[in-house]
């Protein structure tokens, strides 16, 4: 029996989901932009999803607009914002965990003569609000921090950036929200954000689309042209389907968080402690702060890619980090902004628990993965305390 414990990176498509798009795709395919009948339909259809989701954020359904994913949304939020105030300022402030889809983006953004400040996490990956406002100028035109860490689960306290933030006049203020949004109920108002990212894929619905709050009066550049889709901010012709099944997806998330929340997080500390016992194994991100389906630690002495390997071998989907750097031969960059060093990082795993996660699974899990954590270590050790195979019987240290 294979069981799925990588929800932070994908999770299943809802058959609820499936059935609502279904029509979008058989009968209702028509160009949402065009003005006749089949054209309506369509429309009828991307006006209720934009609806749907902002009403589920708290938001205006004029200010979300559609994207391919949560990479798209990030990158139209920080490229859009920083070249509408590039006459304003050029500075940028972040944290040194954010995703590679912000990353990357203020990184590329450089080269065109943006300045970023990357701010220091502290042990458990969560930004200082004081150290956040000490970093603001009057250069500075964006601050960009995750609402929750795809790697390690910490949630960062948004409301209070938020207030510091707003206090100097003609900042914007982006969120990513792709991790947290199967978790976290988001309320954009209370949020007091101006951009926030969230992707239907994390929480059940189709792989492909996006979406993008923009707060009204927020001065975003477009970054795809060609026509005049999503209120002239992101070009192109919508994927209609996607587009509902991601509103569904997100109801029916929200409405289920409350029971999901309390029952990922029991199941995720009965894990925990099975893990936590098995010794050089230690739990990263914050102890209480932190998302209810996920469980990140660092196993030293172990490389956290053979012990995922192995558990596949067993039947388990767990991850090493975020799946958007797999195969990288670096460690995290998360784990060393939260000061652990390479050899520590190496022996990092995350497991991630979604609304389809049952207790049986949870209880096999409780038993494979520290025997698997455990095996792998003693197997380390070893080869640390006889390197050169001498202690093998004959024949063996050279493979006979």
């Amino acid at each position: 029996m294979a069981i799925y414990l990588d929800h932070a990176a994908t999770t299943p498509v809802r058959r609820e989901v499936v059935d609502a798009m279904l029509p979008y795709l058989l009968e209702h395919w028509g160009n949402p932009s065009s003005g006749h009948s089949f054209g309506r339909a369509a429309r009828a259809g991307l006006d209720e999803a934009h609806e749907r989701l902002a009403t589920a954020l708290g938001g205006e359904a004029r200010e979300i607009v559609l994207t391919s994913g949560g990479t798209e949304a990030n990158n139209l939020a920080l490229k859009g914002a920083a070249w509408a105030g590039k006459a304003r300022g050029h500075r940028i402030v972040t944290s040194a965990i954010e995703h590679h889809a912000v990353g990357h983006t203020l990184r590329y953004l450089e080269k065109f003569g943006f300045e970023t400040v990357e701010l220091p996490v502290d042990r458990y990956g969560r930004v200082d609000p004081d150290e956040l406002e000490a970093a603001l100028d009057d250069r500075t035109i964006i601050v960009s921090v995750m609402l929750a860490n795809n790697e390690v689960g910490t949630i960062q306290p948004i409301a209070e950036i938020a207030a510091r933030v707003h206090r100097h006049r003609g900042i914007v203020l982006h969120v990513d929200a792709v991790q947290a949004a199967p978790y976290l109920p988001i309320d954009v108002a209370a949020l007091d954000v101006d951009l926030l990212s969230i992707a239907a894929h994390k929480f059940e619905g189709p792989k492909g689309v996006g979406a993008l709050f923009i707060r009204h009066g927020t001065h975003l550049l477009g970054q795809q042209q060609g026509g005049a889709q999503e209120r002239h901010r992101r070009a192109g012709t919508e994927d209609v389907a996607s587009a509902v099944g991601m509103a569904v997806a997100y109801d029916l998330t929200r409405a289920a968080q409350p029971e999901t929340g309390a029952r990922l997080t029991g199941l995720r500390d009965r894990l925990r402690d099975a893990v936590l016992a098995v010794p050089g194994v230690e739990l990263t991100g914050h102890p209480r702060d932190r998302l209810p389906g996920i469980l990140s630690i660092i196993a030293r002495d172990t490389d956290g890619v053979s012990v995922s390997q192995a558990l596949d071998l067993e039947g388990f989907a767990v991850a090493t980090g975020s799946a958007c750097t797999t195969g990288s031969p670096e460690p995290s960059h998360v784990l060393a902004a939260m000061g652990y060093p390479d050899e520590e990082a190496r022996g990092a795993l995350r497991i991630s628990l979604g609304r389809t996660t049952t207790p049986a699974e949870i209880e096999a899990a409780a038993v494979a993965i520290p025997r698997s954590l455990a095996m792998l270590r003693m197997g380390s050790a070893a080869i640390a305390a006889d390197p050169l195979g001498q202690g093998l019987t004959p024949g063996v240290a050279a493979g006979a």
